[in-house]
């Protein structure tokens, strides 16, 4: 059974020949139209080539994403709809960001594009491209996602898990998400802990008290990335029960910049502070919250 691109290309030769044949003439527009073809389906192929983490296929679906073309959508469409589970989630990975670069920070077709990632989340069952496709609903950011995405916060794949935390951290201020990803604050997974604290807690901008309990619990989180993006965004909220915390995080030779930016929203824009080091930002602290 021939795919879409081959019959494509039989298509393209038999126009090819026809219009020489009428005209007189080598259309070279004709020939070069097969060329991208072909070359769209070295692309394509080569996303699937080696392990689903390695940097060559996922160059190639940057690049595919870059193009961004017609050609490139309803393939990566097709390629949702295949039997080959790694297909699916090639296709998915590619509807995920097609069209947007630096200079064009929205999806080409995110209308389209929605609802087939939404039909392949909703039937899909294999971990790969159900992923792929929570992801991808994240990067289109379509509101009507957020109840499929929540379906799958207890699935028992961590890395859906995360796709899941990833997911919803886009649609934050959505109020269906934040049980969710209040939740996944709680996952025995590191990283799923720590989407779901960034998603919430800093993307987010909602606030509440249990909001601002579950952050405060995660103050005591064994992961450090995990503690730290729960005090910068307690720092947002200007939480004063998170101080002590935060002081006790500036208390080694060097600090990341999220306990930089924490410390700094506590104490405000009075002063320059360029060149100061963790005992300034403690002794700082300690002064205006008389500690």
């Amino acid at each position: 059974m021939k795919s879409v691109s081959d019959n494509l290309k039989s298509e393209v030769l038999i126009r090819t020949w026809t219009i020489s044949a009428l005209i007189g003439t080598q259309p070279s527009e004709w020939y070069a139209f097969a060329m991208i073809v072909e070359e769209l389906d070295n692309i394509f192929a080569q996303t699937l080539v080696g392990d689903y983490e390695d940097d060559s296929p996922w160059e190639a679906v940057k690049t595919l994403r870059k193009i961004g073309s017609r050609a490139v959508f309803e393939r990566a469409a097709e390629w949702c709809r295949s039997e080959d589970p790694l297909r699916r989630a090639r296709g998915a990975d590619v509807l995920a960001q097609i069209g947007r670069t630096f200079e064009h920070r929205q999806n080409n077709f995110p209308a389209e594009s929605y609802l087939i990632l939404s039909a392949l989340v909703e039937r899909e069952r294999d971990f790969l491209p159900l992923l792929s496709a929570i992801h991808a609903l994240g990067h289109v950011g379509n509101p009507l996602a957020v109840p499929l995405v929540i379906a799958n916060c207890e699935h028992e794949n961590t890395d859906v898990r995360f796709a899941v935390a990833c997911a919803l951290g886009n649609f934050a201020d959505d109020p269906r998400a934040v049980p969710a990803l209040m939740a996944l604050m709680n996952d025995v997974d590191d990283d799923v802990r720590d989407w779901a604290t960034f998603g919430l807690g800093v993307l987010g901008g909602q606030d509440s008290r249990e909001i601002r309990e579950s952050l405060l619990e995660r103050m005591n989180d064994p992961n450090c990335d995990v503690r730290e993006e729960a005090l910068a965004a307690l720092a947002t909220r200007k939480e004063p029960r998170a101080v002590p915390a935060l002081i006790a995080e500036l208390n080694q030779p060097e600090i990341s910049d999220r306990l930089r930016e924490a410390a700094e929203a506590f104490l405000g824009e009075n002063e320059q502070r360029v060149g100061w080091g963790p005992n300034d930002f403690a002794e700082a602290l300690r002064k205006q919250f008389a500690l």
